[in-house]
């Protein structure tokens, strides 16, 4: 906890997702700094790039690389920020643009407007239908949360998994440092989302884990959030971070020299036609409802000059989505 509050050298809103259960930590003695991580397969999976002080950045990463070689593993890193891709590709990695995270400055925002004519309306039926919203103690609503979660989760099919790692969680040893917001019409829950903390220069919260009950009332999701809204603004928070989505913002002006174009070719490829591994237009739709800021450009890294399909494929398995 101590180094991603600290450390912001590049800035990552999903931070705080390096304390989800099952994400180990690596450290080095004498190295004030932390790696987040999972393995899967044949591949330690980075969350990020090494949390650490600017003096030991680099060491921190050369010995991760080391503890890896040294037990037969592939790194691959996700959700890396631009800081951390410029050193990732100077030393040796093949960089990628993955995706993009999104964030909407608060203090400028405002659901008035044409452009929220159609949000607002769909705000203001949840709230008739008898949405109320309210921030909640998570460990005393984790029965209702059990049933929400099973209801969300069979309205996708059988094959349909939680996925994990590169989203949030409610429980376990960062859950104290979460806020969690449920929406009851009629005394029963019928949705939630949780905000994790987001450190650094653009400092705030980030809508991240968000469910419903399919059969609740529409708008419900963006009448929790725009409920939250409220309350943050009041709280004077400057700024409200909508979390990474894959395959989204792609831009060549992203790309670092020595970036794989097949590679990129598939990241283009999988907005058009992957929704199956993640739904990154659904997602996207979403996020854009709330005049984003420009996107956040995030990568991916790979150890060597060739961008590995399977290594790529092993985030998704850290991801529990296959």
């Amino acid at each position: 906890m101590h180094a991603i509050r600290t450390h912001t050298r590049s800035e990552n809103p999903s931070a705080f997702l390096a304390m989800s259960r099952g994400t180990l930590a690596f450290t080095a003695p004498g190295l004030d700094g932390v790696i987040a991580y999972r393995q899967a397969g044949q591949y330690l999976v980075q969350l990020g790039g090494p949390f650490a002080a600017r003096g030991d950045y680099l060491p921190l990463l050369e010995r991760f690389l080391d503890h890896a070689r040294s037990r037969g593993l592939g790194v691959v890193g996700a959700q890396l920020q631009r800081a951390d891709a410029e050193i990732y590709a100077r030393q040796g990695f093949t960089v990628n643009q993955f995706g993009a995270s999104w964030v909407v400055h608060l203090p400028d925002f405002t659901l008035q407007g044409g452009r929220f004519m159609r949000m607002r309306n769909k705000i203001s039926r949840a709230f008739r239908n008898g949405l109320e919203v309210s921030e909640v103690p998570a460990q005393d609503h984790a029965e209702a949360i059990r049933e929400i979660d099973a209801n969300w989760l069979r309205s996708k099919g059988e094959a349909a998994r939680p996925l994990e790692f590169l989203v949030g969680e409610i429980g376990g040893p960062g859950q104290a440092h979460r806020r969690l917001f449920v929406g009851t019409i009629g005394s029963r829950p019928v949705g939630y989302i949780s905000y994790s903390p987001v450190y650094g220069e653009r400092a705030g919260w980030m809508h991240d884990l968000s469910r419903r009950i399919p059969e609740s009332s529409p708008g419900l999701m963006e009448a929790i959030n725009s409920h939250v809204i409220e309350v943050l603004r009041a709280e004077g928070c400057p700024w409200l971070h909508f979390g990474f989505t894959p395959f989204t913002g792609l831009d060549q002006e992203n790309e670092l020299p020595g970036h794989s174009p097949a590679f990129q070719w598939l990241m283009h490829f999988l907005w058009d036609q992957g929704e199956a591994l993640y739904p990154a237009q659904t997602q996207l739709a979403y996020k854009d409802k709330w005049a984003p800021q420009a996107p956040i450009p995030e990568y991916v890294a790979f150890q060597g000059d060739t961008a590995s399909l399977a290594a790529f494929a092993h985030i998704f398995r850290a991801c529990n989505a296959f």
